[in-house]
């Protein structure tokens, strides 16, 4: 069978799923109530209403953002295996990433003495870093760098409204699962088709 971008996006997104469902998986599994109050799902844990608001704010702002890429809005509702795909990863990855890049690195950071903007700054960055991969993909540094800007900023404002939502991560996680439930196969698909390559030229 030939090697589509298709097929290249459903290795990419099941190996994220496996990779990062690991993590998740096993920690719920030893402790289930107890995860599930760790993420801040659990009365009493789950923020503050100005963060929830602020979630569904960037959640709606990254997908507008993102239907500048063709094969976002082109996958962005139409069903398909690669969609199930995505909304695994949406599950994984909006749990260990939010966990990581918000919940483990800022409150360290909170732990070491530094500032709210040092922590939202670090988050951004890491995060940005993280996801340059996705340019590696469409084998363009172009791409990667345009991935990492959008990805920064992207991480800039969940850990804003991680400070916003009372150091909760359930708002980020539920963002971030909406972001990737609703345009994941279609960045995957724009990584592996060049589009991101292309994006960043046409905003440079």
């Amino acid at each position: 069978m030939p090697w589509t971008a298709e097929r290249r996006a459903g290795v990419i997104l099941a190996s994220i799923a496996a990779i990062e469902g690991i993590w998740v998986v096993l920690n719920f599994a030893v402790n289930p109530a107890g995860f599930l109050r760790f993420l801040g799902f659990a009365v009493g844990r789950a923020g503050t209403p100005s963060g929830w608001v602020a979630a569904l704010v960037v959640a709606l702002a990254f997908v507008a953002a993102s239907l500048r890429l063709p094969s976002v809005r082109s996958d962005l509702l139409r069903p398909s295996w690669l969609k199930v795909l995505a909304l695994e990863v949406a599950v994984v990855a909006g749990i260990l990433e939010e966990v990581v890049f918000r919940k483990l690195l800022m409150d360290w950071l909170q732990r070491e003495n530094w500032g709210g903007a040092v922590q939202i700054i670090a988050s951004g960055l890491a995060f940005g870093a993280a996801h340059a991969v996705w340019g590696i993909f469409g084998r363009s540094l172009r791409a990667a760098s345009g991935a990492m800007v959008a990805t920064g900023l992207l991480g800039l404002a969940l850990a804003v409204v991680y400070v916003i939502g009372g150091r909760s991560v359930a708002p980020c996680v539920v963002a971030h699962f909406a972001i990737n439930a609703l345009i994941e196969p279609g960045l995957v698909l724009a990584a592996a088709r060049g589009e991101m390559g292309r994006a960043a030229a046409a905003i440079a």
